[in-house]
């Protein structure tokens, strides 16, 4: 059985120009790889015909599904349809259930539909329509020299829908696949170079239909496993073999998790069984952390609150740090950092506490403190504390980000016992 290969085609000034960002390639790259489909290639190219015409040509030779996403508007710069038309060699017609749609999503907004407007039902002689039930363009799916073409709106809202609706079923239907199956495993406190030489000589070992990802983030390293083979039973029962071999190798202070979920889901999964509280205290991060945590819907059932202490007059009287502990070692040290988890875990009575306290930047470093520098506590009503200081970067928004995902590593290592 050979391989699918797909490349993905943005259409849009918009999208070169940086003006919006194209989410519309990963989303269609992760859905095309659960049908065993491989995308390839993706490229963005311009509302200029001689740029898409070009890159349909190239693209046919390369993949046997090629997904077009954007320029179906009814303004002038919307040219795929008119570029795909004579690709294809196909004329625009009018297509009634695309009319139909059309018609009804201006209808029951209330509004005529303009000829302007009517212009969207017209696509390719021959071509298939897929129904757009999230906005007035409909998607495309046509067949020309052993490629399939689909042409869709570049609004991720609707793209996303005419796919889940018509796009995938079909491709599903037209291609035969092999089976893939995923499996995810989630670390963190640890970077990819390190848990590669961790693992290199089990990763050497892999099967040759089963790769592996490294796949970084601010909240740790996620490893995806991905097998594709035509025997579903040998596919299933080598990816669970090779996870229970991996999952040793990375030792329970790194991983947390066989299914994609961040570490503020593990965290309140973890806080919900044992029936434990939380409470934060934040002074370099700026609540980024409670942001975390409260991401999670059902946070309210163990997140009791927290205070972003910026200020030392708020460390003091919300917090109760010390003034004199503040004047002679500065806002930004382990003593303030614990004295912070204290004082936020006995003001709202919880299980639990994280505090974070440091140099966001630019500005506020020194040499013995620079930028990046932040120190952290863990509090537990059982009194364990726990401190540890951290040295990131020099820019502010990835400092305050780190921090924040740090923290949450440090609240899952002292819930699970693992700090020491």
């Amino acid at each position: 059985m050979r391989e699918i290969y797909a490349e993905v085609i943005t259409i849009g000034d918009e999208i070169l120009y940086g003006q919006i960002t194209d989410t519309n390639t990963q989303w269609l790259g992760a859905e095309l790889s659960l049908l065993g489909i491989k995308t390839i290639r993706k490229s963005s190219v311009g509302d200029r015909y001689g740029e898409i015409e070009t890159i349909l040509q190239e693209a046919s030779q390369r993949a046997q599904l090629v997904i077009l996403t954007g320029g179906l508007g009814p303004t002038n710069d919307d040219i795929t349809k008119k570029v795909l038309s004579d690709f294809l060699g196909k004329p625009l017609v009018l297509n009634n259930d695309a009319l139909t749609d059309v018609s009804y999503f201006f209808a029951s907004r209330g509004r005529e539909l303009s000829d302007v407007n009517k212009q969207q039902a017209y696509i390719p002689l021959d071509a298939r329509v897929l129904r757009n039930q999230y906005g007035t363009a409909p998607g495309m799916w046509y067949e020309h020299q052993q490629t399939v073409f689909i042409s869709l709106p570049g609004v991720p809202y609707e793209m996303k829908g005419i796919m889940k609706d018509h796009g995938l079923p079909a491709l599903k239907k037209h291609f035969k696949t092999p089976f893939i199956q995923h499996q995810i495993i989630r670390t963190a406190g640890v970077g990819e170079s390190v848990l590669a030489e961790q693992i290199t000589d089990w990763e050497a070992a892999l099967p040759a239909f089963i790769s592996l990802a490294y796949l970084p983030s601010y909240g740790g390293v996620k490893l995806r496993l991905t097998g594709i083979n035509e025997d579903q039973t040998l596919l299933q029962t080598s990816i669970k073999q090779q996870t229970e071999q991996l999952l040793p190798l990375l030792g329970d202070k790194y991983f947390y998790a066989t299914e994609d979920i961040n570490l503020e889901v593990h965290i309140g999964n973890l806080l919900k069984a044992a029936g434990k509280t939380l409470s934060l205290a934040e002074s370099c991060s700026g609540g980024y952390a409670q942001h975390l945590i409260t991401s999670v819907p059902g946070s309210s059932v163990y997140f009791k609150g927290g205070i972003v202490s910026y200020s030392n007059d708020i460390k003091e009287q919300e917090l109760g740090v010390s003034k004199s502990l503040l004047e002679q070692k500065g806002a930004v040290n382990l003593e303030v950092a614990e004295a912070m988890a204290k004082g936020i875990l006995h003001k709202y009575k919880t299980s639990y506490s994280i505090a974070i306290t440091g140099i966001a930047g630019p500005e506020g470093g020194s040499a013995e403190k620079p930028v990046g520098f932040v120190c952290m506590a863990f509090a537990s009503d059982s009194g364990e504390l726990f401190s540890k200081t951290f040295q990131f970067g020099k820019e502010r928004d990835t400092n305050i980000k780190v921090s924040a995902a740090v923290a949450m590593n440090l609240l899952r290592l002292g819930i699970e016992g693992k700090l020491s």
